[in-house]
């Protein structure tokens, strides 16, 4: 069981305590007013997370033969959680960078869902190199989205995301790693992998956390859509959501029945 594993219930009731209105509520109708995104507000709020408008999701070697060597997580919840970023990317139009090592090989192919549900997602194979960030066209495409705030998952943490991570902390960038979406041999290599993100500064995240820090708020016009990026990532609220929506259902038939007696 992963460190994120043993936190998900408390994980899930703070997406009730965030969620306790059914998506199609009134709540998460379309609002007027322009989205604040992750902008500082006059409260403070939001100086402590990241800008959605400066951030760029890095999704490195998420590879089906190296998906097999996965021992920390389970693998349908590591790629549900890559499939949320990759809806939430391209919901918020944030880029998204991809990239395989040595995928004609025993690493095998990319899990085709990344292209799927983020089509706008660039893709730069390595060229050998085992770290991303020593190819030169993978840190160009990084440099020419103009985002400073990278958020990266993949497999394996401890080197595919570790050595990118620890090389682009050095050169400036602000860097999270996103622990649910990647994956390792085994639950001592990831505890060591995040103890080493904290020491250099690299922060180590959630799915759940980069959903609600990109979310910001219920008054924007995808507020719906977001909603429902909740349930992949905590499967148990997908039920809360329905079993809400069916005591709404049926408390409205009540009350039209009542009123027209």
């Amino acid at each position: 069981m992963s460190v994120f594993s043993k936190l998900l219930p408390g994980a899930v009731a703070t997406a009730l305590a965030l969620l306790v209105l059914s998506p199609t509520s009134s709540a998460f109708a379309q609002s007027d007013r322009p989205t604040q995104g992750a902008s500082v507000l006059p409260t403070g709020g939001g100086a402590a997370l990241f800008d959605a408008s400066d951030a760029v999701i890095l999704l490195l070697d998420h590879q089906s033969g190296l998906f097999q060597t996965v021992k920390d997580i389970d693998v349908a919840e590591l790629r549900s959680n890559t499939v949320m970023l990759a809806k939430l990317a391209t919901l918020l139009k944030i880029p998204v960078i991809t990239t395989a090592s040595e995928p004609n090989g025993p690493n095998g192919p990319l899990m085709p869902e990344i292209q799927q549900f983020a089509p706008h997602a660039i893709y730069v194979g390595h060229k050998g190199e085992v770290n991303a960030w020593d190819n030169e066209d993978f840190v160009k495409a990084v440099r020419v989205t103009g985002k400073k705030t990278l958020i990266m998952a993949g497999v394996w943490t401890s080197v595919c995301v570790m050595f990118p991570a620890l090389d682009a902390k050095a050169a400036g960038y602000k860097v999270y790693a996103v622990i649910d979406a990647s994956g390792d041999p085994s639950e001592m290599t990831s505890r060591t992998t995040v103890a080493r993100f904290i020491q250099a500064g690299v922060i180590p995240t959630s799915t759940n956390a980069v959903l609600s820090e990109a979310h910001r708020t219920w008054n924007r016009p995808e507020a719906a859509e977001l909603a429902k990026l909740y349930a992949l990532v905590a499967p148990n609220y997908g039920a809360v959501i329905e079993s809400y929506q069916r005591a709404s259902d049926v408390a409205k038939q009540t009350t039209t029945g009542a009123a027209a007696k």
